[in-house]
Order: structure tokens, then sequence, then C-alpha cells
């Protein structure tokens, strides 16, 4: 298959992005974002613009992708709402809109959260915005699918950009095994999380909000 990602140099993106270079299904990624990856491979192509979600420049190509995987996300932390919705409704919307016009048979997995809220009426910022993001996600017309992370383990030397981020997983490091054997329902690591992806792109999935439980499951089914 050939995959677009967004968001390949954050914790989520970039553990996405080594699963799709590892697996044979995976025939191309092409990583679009404002800045190089600095890693070079085969099956990697770069779009480096200032606005990722501009598809004018490959809009031809777009019948030829069968999934995209939409990593790309910042931290609601100190934002007001119309800044987050700008950041994370506004972007998923923009490329969303265009790759179903453009190709409906495409699969697209959006990568939201844990405590996301559908109805789109809690008191949660970010919950919220990110529940709207869903709804409009899934109203569209091609095959999509929500995942819903909880806490992510960080593997293959994967750091988060996020300065918070960082210092809380300095400290919860070594009790994440632990954390997974207790509780099952709310850990995932970044590897399972593109396993998972790739595994749903090419086969589908039950459901189609997957929560960490179900991620961790349809990771299970690779066959690299």
């Amino acid at each position: 298959m050939k995959v677009i990602l967004f968001g390949a140099t954050g914790m989520v993106g970039q553990g996405v992005l080594n699963e799709c270079l590892q697996d044979d299904r995976v025939e191309q990624v092409l990583a679009i974002g404002r800045s190089p990856l600095g890693i070079e491979n085969p099956k990697l192509r770069e779009l480096v613009q200032p606005d990722p979600t501009d598809l004018a420049a490959i809009a031809d190509e777009l019948p030829q992708f069968d999934a995209c995987f939409f990593c790309l996300g910042v931290s609601s932390v100190g934002m007001k709402e119309d800044e987050y919705r700008r950041i994370t409704y506004d972007l998923a919307l923009k490329v969303g809109r265009t790759l179903a016009a453009a190709n409906p048979k495409l699969t697209f997995i959006y990568v939201s959260g844990q405590g996301t809220d559908s109805t789109e009426q809690g008191r949660s910022m970010w919950a919220r915005v990110k529940g709207k993001t869903e709804n409009d996600l899934l109203a569209l017309p091609f095959q999509a699918y929500m995942f819903r992370p909880g806490f992510i383990q960080p593997m293959d030397g994967v750091k988060s950009k996020t300065p918070l981020y960082r210092a809380a997983y300095a400290v919860t490091g070594p009790l994440i095994p632990v954390f997974r054997r207790l509780a099952p329902n709310i850990v995932n690591d970044n590897r399972e999380i593109g396993r998972a992806m790739i595994n749903v792109a090419a086969g589908g999935a039950g459901e189609r909000v997957l929560v960490p439980r179900a991620i961790a499951a349809e990771a299970g089914g690779s066959t690299k």
C-alpha cells in the first residue's frame, strides 16, 4: 500500500513511520510536514512546505494512495479554544475533505485521544474539539477510523517534543510495564499504534473508534 503520513516528527508519528518503513505491505510513505526528517530510506518520500495541509502539489497523485495516517497534533496546554480548534480541527478537516474528494476509497486514520467527547458538549475544551473533529471526519465519504490512545509509551528512542510530556515520561517511564499489566485499557506504545494503523488500513476494523485495548488488539495481527 501507499501511505500519506502527517506528523512524522512527533512522538506518535515517528513510531508510525518506523513501522511503515519496516512493513513489507507498505511500498511507499509520503511524509508531509514543515521540516525535513533527516532520514533516508528507499520507501520514504518527503513533501516539505510551510503549510503541510496544502496538497495542491500532489493533487494528481492523491487517487494512488491507499491510506492517510494523520498523527499531526499539539498539546492544548495554555491554548484558548479558538486557537486549539484552528490547529486541531481546521487542519485535519482541510486534509480530510481534500482526500475524500480525490479518493473516496482511501482509508483515513486520525489520532485523537482517550477521553475525547463525541457529544461535543462536555466541559473539557480539548475533548470537545477532538470530538467535533472525529465526528466530522467520520461523516466524510471515505473509510475513516479514530484512534484514541491513552498513555503512550515511546519506544526506540523516540521522544515527545512537548517539554511537559518529556518530564512526565522521565518520571513514569520505569512504571509503564506495571501500568500495562494493571490497566491495559489506558496504555499503548508508539510501535503498536503504527502496527495497528497498517493492519486497519490493510483489512479494516470492526469499529470506527478504537480505544487503547482495541488498538493493541489490532496491532497483534501484524504479519511483517
